[in-house]
């Protein structure tokens, strides 16, 4: 029996969602690998390797604006309602947060081509490891919690971003201190404060998308008061 177009026109329309969806997946495991190739090439004083970050960066921003335009194209043309529409509307922001994921590598790959020598102690790198760890972590958490419209794993990252800011702190008291022990430290220490808040940043952007998964399942914002709730 032939297919009808009713029939023709929706499994158009669940393709084009599903491409979109493939999509944002796509652009998430190339943010994640720019973090930790860029993280790397800091810690290693590789400046191949940052070079390479700097110029992937183009492929991150060329995929946000494909993603971009299918969610218009979708709108303008099948005019989604209810979920649909909460996914057409948070593929454009959790795009624009990986785009701006891959902004914070591009900047660690700069940093790591302005540094000519490494002369901190072991602990330091240890940390500026762990810290990129944790923030690969959490970005992956949260693109697995947007793919299965997971709201409780989206919560789970959220809470977890204080364990970011935590490392963050304890890395910047770091850096001041060889700063203020050594003045020749300062300019490489200058650098590396801005590496240690690119990655700081990167944890906030997963946790925008762990809202947005949040948002995408639920069609509610992620309150402070819901976060209280979830962790009792």
């Amino acid at each position: 029996m032939p297919t009808s177009l009713n029939e023709h026109i929706v499994t158009s329309y669940e393709d084009e969602l599903t491409n979109m969806q493939k999509t944002i997946s796509e652009m998430g495991g190339m943010v994640e690998q720019a973090i930790t190739d860029a993280a790397t090439a800091l810690l290693r004083l590789d400046h191949k390797a940052a070079q390479d970050v700097r110029a992937f960066d183009k492929k991150v921003d060329e995929m946000q604006q494909r993603i971009n335009d299918m969610a218009v194209s979708i709108i303008a043309r099948r005019q989604p309602m209810a979920a649909d529409l909460r996914m057409v509307v948070t593929s454009i922001q959790v795009a624009n947060d990986l785009e701006r994921t891959g902004d914070m590598a591009k900047q660690l790959a700069k940093r790591a081509l302005q540094i000519e020598t490494l002369g901190l102690a072991p602990k330091f790198y240890n940390g500026v490891k762990h810290m990129t760890d944790l923030v690969a972590r959490q970005l992956k958490a949260a693109l697995d919690a947007y793919a299965h419209r997971d709201s409780s794993a989206a919560v789970e990252v959220c809470n977890r971003d204080d364990e970011v800011d935590a490392m963050y702190n304890s890395l910047f008291r770091e850096l001041l201190t060889y700063m203020m022990e050594d003045p020749r430290n300062i300019t490489q220490c200058t650098h590396l404060l801005f590496c240690t808040k690119s990655l700081e940043r990167v944890g906030d952007h997963a946790t925008n998308i762990a809202e947005a998964a949040y948002y995408l399942e639920t069609g509610r914002h992620l309150s402070a008061d819901e976060l209280q709730r979830q962790q009792r």
